[in-house]
């Protein structure tokens, strides 16, 4: 019974690693205990396998198993304590908790280490219920500054006067302490810890809100990146329907004429082969007919002579065909290259519905277009809608802008394009030179501008009234079939896609294509010079109307 009684001291129950009590304890082959997770977290950080205490060395780490005397004796002994500790704090209306990892521990126990229910900013300590009652009770420590439990209270004090950081500077943005406000932080705006917190957690509440609002801004943007990518994906997938199409009924048309061309060369080779066994069974006939009367006429028989001839009936020889107006004329093939050069164009007719079919699809995208006149060199002239631009013969004197060309006769758009796909027209009627394209915004500005993509501009052109190009690198001349009065411009940013259509013939100029867009894009137009009055038609973007 004494025995029963007999409860250890806490030193037997406290593991040499974490020094508190056993948790889930587990026993060792050299006879020594440890929490279980402590001695697996040290066998994990560590490159051998051996005992903390006695430095046993074990070759394969041991299956540790729960120690149940050991784990029965140490719950016995928490529940000791803890009716000990309820017993000794008579104050206190609740059971007081024992101190657990991840808690902050009362600093005045000195055994089994209860849970702080305090911190003391004066006195850099954290008590627990027990503890803490002469904060409470007694007149000097009432004063005292107490908070929510916290570790590191020395954070907490200034490192340079050694006075809590009570006080937080608006002006330098941090804690300081009475003392800092009279020395280094004179002058500045200093408030109440409490006021700057409250200041402060405002600002994170309204950083949380636009935060939030950042997210589902973007969050927005992904569903609209993943919607042009399905629409692209359809857009895509019907080009390729139509293109198989397209190629599809030209093959078969090819296929067709080939196999026609084939039959009528079979025809022909038969009947000849026909004709020609015909003729070889006659010649036959005719050749064993010829022995026979070259034998006879060799003969110096009369008799014989005379009555074989009978036979052979000379004179009235067996009929034979009249193979004179007999021929195997050359096939005529004349009808049916018609009907492949009908069938040819029927085929491209409907290649250039389809391609008017395109020319809608991107003019979907239209946006409004207007010039910028911050960009625009100073002698050109611009309507004041910013739809229409024209070369003058008077450079005006205009304040510096780095956005200005100063050498290249040009305007930029003002709308600017990092994403999506976009599309503008503009009227080309009457003029004989003009270029028109998208450009990267670093493009430069105040000296001669070299055309090609690789210095960002991706642009088409007309010179001398019947040249086109496309100056991609190498430059591409181009050789249309009418010359376009409203061209349209078409850039696919993701896809890297750049296209010039003429809009009254729907046709395609020009793609770039493969390129590599890193910066904003700007519309590009130059009207060129005049020329004296050949070219001085204006540019003029135009609304875009679906055919």
């Amino acid at each position: 019974m004494a025995a029963a009684n007999y409860l250890p001291s806490e030193d037997q129950f406290l593991c040499s690693i974490c020094l508190d009590v056993f948790t889930d304890p587990v026993s060792t082959s050299c006879g020594h205990n440890f929490c279980k997770n402590c001695i697996t977290e040290h066998w994990d950080r560590s490159d051998s396998c051996q005992c903390p205490l006695c430095q046993k060395e074990f070759y394969t780490r041991p299956e540790l198993h729960v120690n149940t005397f050991i784990s029965e004796m140490v719950a016995q002994f928490r529940q000791s304590a803890q009716q000990k500790a309820s017993s000794s704090s008579s104050s206190s209306s609740s059971e007081q908790q024992f101190f657990k990892p991840g808690e902050v521990p009362c600093d005045v126990c000195t055994e089994t280490k209860l849970k702080a229910l305090k911190s003391c900013l004066v006195c850099l300590t954290s008590y627990c219920e027990t503890h803490l009652e002469p904060h409470l009770t007694k007149s000097g420590l009432k004063r005292h500054q107490l908070i929510d439990p916290v570790e590191n209270l020395e954070d907490r004090m200034c490192l340079k006067h050694d006075k809590p950081l009570e006080l937080f500077c608006k002006t330098d943005q941090t804690c300081v302490c009475m003392l800092c406000t009279v020395l280094d932080h004179k002058m500045h705006d200093v408030v109440p810890l409490k006021e700057g917190y409250e200041d402060k957690k405002a600002e994170l509440g309204k950083t949380e809100a636009e935060t939030q609002q950042m997210i589902q801004k973007r969050q927005l943007k992904i569903q609209e990146i993943k919607h042009s990518v399905d629409l692209s994906e359809k857009d895509a997938d019907r080009e390729v329907a139509e293109l198989v199409q397209v190629f599809t009924a030209l093959k078969e048309s090819a296929e067709s004429l080939l196999n026609t061309i084939k039959e009528k060369q079979k025809e022909t080779e038969k009947k000849a082969e026909t004709l020609i066994k015909e003729l070889d069974l006659e010649i036959s006939e005719l050749k064993k007919r010829s022995a026979k009367v070259e034998h006879l006429s060799r003969s110096e028989d009369h008799l014989h002579v005379l009555q074989s001839v009978k036979t052979l009936n000379i004179q009235h020889p067996s009929p034979t065909k009249d193979w004179t107006k007999v021929s195997i004329p050359p096939s005529s093939y004349e009808g049916t290259v018609v009907r492949a050069v009908a069938q040819l164009e029927e085929t491209l007719t409907e290649q250039r519905k389809l391609l008017e079919g395109t020319l809608k699809r991107v003019q979907k995208y239209a946006v409004n277009v207007t010039f910028d006149p911050d960009t625009a060199h100073p002698n050109l002239i611009l309507s004041v809608g910013g739809k229409r631009v024209s070369l003058g013969d008077v450079t005006k004197k205009l304040a510096y802008n780095p956005k200005r060309f100063h050498y290249s006769v040009c305007v930029l758009g003002k709308q600017s394009f990092s994403s999506g796909t976009f599309y503008y027209e503009v009227q080309v009627k009457g003029k004989t030179d003009w270029e028109l394209g998208v450009v990267t915004e670093s493009i430069n500005r105040m000296g001669k501008i070299r055309l090609s993509p690789q210095r960002g501009i991706w642009i088409a052109w007309l010179r001398n009234g019947n040249e086109y190009k496309a100056l991609d690198d190498p430059p591409v001349l181009l050789s249309l079939k009418s010359q376009p009065q409203k061209v349209g411009v078409f850039v696919d940013y993701e896809e890297g896609l750049v296209s010039f259509y003429d809009v009254d013939a729907a046709a395609l100029i020009y793609s770039f294509t493969g390129c590599s867009f890193t910066e904003k894009l700007f519309p590009y137009f130059s009207p060129c010079v005049n020329n004296g009055t050949q070219n001085s038609a204006p540019l003029i973007i135009s609304p875009v109307r679906v055919n």
